[in-house]
Formats: C-alpha cells, sequence, structure tokens
C-alpha cells in the first residue's frame, strides 16, 4: 500500500481534485439558491475551515514525515480549495443583496483597485511557480522553498493579494456587510490555515531552509526593505 500510493501519485491526483474542484465551481456560479443556502455557502463554508485545517494538522502530527505531508496537504488543499471559493462566489454574487451600509466609495477607483490587486495575485502565482517549482492549492506541491522576488518581502503574498482583491471587491460592492466578512471570518480562516497547518507543513518537508525563511521574513504584512534570503531548499 505504501508503494501504490507514493509521493510521485500526489501531483496528477491532486490534478484530478483540481479539475473537479473547478467544475464545483463553475456548478455553483450558475445555481440561484434560497437566500439560507447563499447564506450557508458564504458562512458556512469559512467555518467548515477551522475544523478542516486541525483535523489536517492532527493528521501531520501523527507522522510528521515529508511523504505524510505530502498526502494530507494535497487533501487539506483540495477541500479548502472547494470551501474558499464556493464561500467567495457566492459572496460576490449576492454582496449586494446584503450590503448592509453602502459604502460612498467611488466605482471608478475600486474597480481600479480590483484589478490591481487581481495583477497581483497572478503575479504571486508565477512567482510561486517559477521560483517554488509548484501552484497553489490542489495543482501542485512546491517542490522548492520561494523565498525570492515576491515572497523575499512577506512569506505569505498570494493569500496577502487574494484578500486585498477581496477588500477592493468589497469597495466596488459598496458593502460593509462584505467587507466585514472579509475581515472577520474569511481572513481568519486563512490566517489559522497559514499558522496552524501550513508553516508545520513546509517545516517538515524544508526543514532548516524554512526555519531560516521564517525567522527573517515577516508572515503576512511586507517589509519595504529587502534583507539577505536563505537559498531555497528541496525536496
Amino acid at each position: 500500500m505504501r508503494n501504490l500510493l507514493g509521493p510521485r501519485l500526489v501531483t496528477p491526483l491532486s490534478a484530478v481534485a483540481f479539475v473537479g474542484t473547478v467544475a464545483l465551481w463553475r456548478w455553483t456560479l450558475t445555481q440561484v439558491f434560497t437566500p439560507f443556502l447563499n447564506g450557508a455557502c458564504i458562512v458556512g463554508t469559512m467555518l467548515l475551515v477551522f475544523p478542516a485545517v486541525w483535523a489536517a494538522r492532527k493528521l501531520l502530527d501523527q507522522s510528521p514525515t515529508a511523504e505524510r505531508a505530502a498526502w494530507v496537504t494535497a487533501g487539506l488543499h483540495a477541500v479548502l480549495m472547494a470551501l474558499l471559493g464556493i464561500g467567495i462566489i457566492k459572496a460576490i454574487q449576492t454582496g449586494e443583496a446584503w450590503r448592509g451600509i453602502v459604502l460612498p466609495f467611488p466605482r471608478p477607483l475600486a474597480t481600479t483597485l480590483v484589478y490591481l490587486t487581481g495583477i497581483v495575485a497572478i503575479l504571486t502565482v508565477v512567482n510561486l511557480a517559477l521560483r517554488g517549482l509548484g501552484a497553489p492549492f490542489a495543482v501542485a506541491l512546491s517542490r522548492r522553498l520561494a523565498t525570492d522576488w515576491m515572497y523575499a518581502r512577506t512569506r505569505n503574498p498570494m493569500v496577502l493579494s487574494v484578500l486585498a482583491w477581496l477588500v477592493a471587491m468589497g469597495l466596488w460592492l459598496q458593502s460593509a456587510g462584505f467587507l466585514a466578512w472579509v475581515l472577520i471570518l474569511t481572513a481568519p480562516a486563512w490566517i489559522v490555515f497559514l499558522r496552524v497547518y501550513e508553516e508545520r507543513e513546509l517545516e517538515i518537508r524544508f526543514g532548516q531552509a524554512y526555519r531560516a525563511y521564517r525567522a527573517s521574513t515577516p508572515f503576512l504584512w511586507p517589509r519595504l526593505r529587502r534583507g539577505p534570503a536563505p537559498q531555497p531548499g528541496r525536496v
């Protein structure tokens, strides 16, 4: 069984999970749900992130090896990609219906911010692909520790840019309710994933190289000056 489920199967099975998740997103995008179901998608999916992360961390701690980390991470990424994707899709689709206080933010400026933060998010994916030899979430685990370009400023530029994009979307929707959802529920869910699971998983797979990187690079908010980055480790 160990050979049958070896680490070489992680990437192809992750690719299958990614295709299935994208199909689930497309289906969610085309469905008109009741207000109750919309609320369940918007709030419930984010709440489910917390037990999913803690369960994955428990599985990882039972056998903290690089092989176990690869499998548990691939599974957790697939689950989180589905949960976060469904929640974000329905929040954007229905945001104007529950926006609460209308924010008098200029739509043209908000549109510019949506495009700018979206471009930055795409660049973080390119950064990870070129320097970490991987792709975000359930596509392909990084095979090298990305420590330069955007990752020299912050350890989590991808999450930071996506959260900034969601804030920009809230401004575009002129929705105080949407911004509250981002700041009170979505951001904490993502941060718990990073703190509780991903930092431990990267430490297991990359060892001292990741510990040195973590000690020298901010967790989320980027530093203005670039310091010396450790050499990227491989697995």
